[in-house]
């Protein structure tokens, strides 16, 4: 069974509202999310420095060159299943996150084995951010209103790296993230400017345990 499969519209715990109309939904792309947030790029270097070591400290001591393979290979097959699950991991991140932007308000949704929903509306956006990267991605940051709470665990590993008071949502590593980031900056200069509709905090939400959409 899906998780997910309940939802009456993909990445939505409910329908939208008359007169909100969804203009963009995405996802990361997974071998960048595995890359950026899961580090196994740095991961991999870290293992191969260690049984550098032990192969040179094998050396060393005048082992023959097979046998000192041999003593590595346990920090072989560990480096092996550490970077296989991390991988999976980053697979599983990025197929079950949906991203929708609406003309009123950013919806996250995401998680593996406890699926979650943030709901946030563009009157607690503030600013927003464009990271571009070599492999054609981006990173959009979103930067909070003063006085909006919300949690980095929570947001993770859809959060800003390193900035936990105030954590800022990211949508991570997006193909074509420039023209999301323009879409994202219309939507926000054409509702901020309505006063009379009513404000919103960052809402979290386990999924099946209460509607995150308000």
């Amino acid at each position: 069974m899906n998780e997910y499969e309940n939802e009456p519209v993909r990445g939505l715990p409910e329908v939208l509202p008359a007169g909100e109309t969804m203009i963009w939904q995405g996802a990361p792309r997974w071998q960048c999310l595995a890359r950026r947030a899961f580090h196994v790029r740095k991961i991999a270097l870290y293992f191969a420095v260690l049984i550098a070591v032990q192969v040179g400290s094998a050396g060393n001591l005048a082992t023959e060159p097979l046998a000192a393979l041999q003593g590595a290979s346990w920090l072989v097959l560990l480096g092996a299943i550490t970077l296989g699950l991390l991988t999976v991991l980053a697979w599983l991140y990025a197929r079950t996150t949906v991203y929708t932007l609406t003309d009123k308000r950013l919806v996250m949704r995401f998680g593996v084995a406890l699926p979650m929903m943030i709901n946030v509306p563009w009157s607690k956006v503030d600013a927003i951010d464009l990271r571009h990267y070599k492999d054609g991605t981006g990173d959009i940051i979103i930067g909070l209103s003063a006085g909006v709470k919300s949690s980095y665990w929570v947001l993770w590993p859809h959060a800003r790296p390193w900035h936990f008071s105030p954590a800022q949502p990211m949508l991570r590593s997006l193909p074509q993230a420039q023209t999301v980031a323009d879409q994202l900056a219309r939507a926000i200069r054409d509702t901020t400017p309505a006063m009379d509709e009513p404000s919103h905090p960052l809402d979290t939400a386990a999924q099946g345990h209460g509607p995150a959409l308000s």
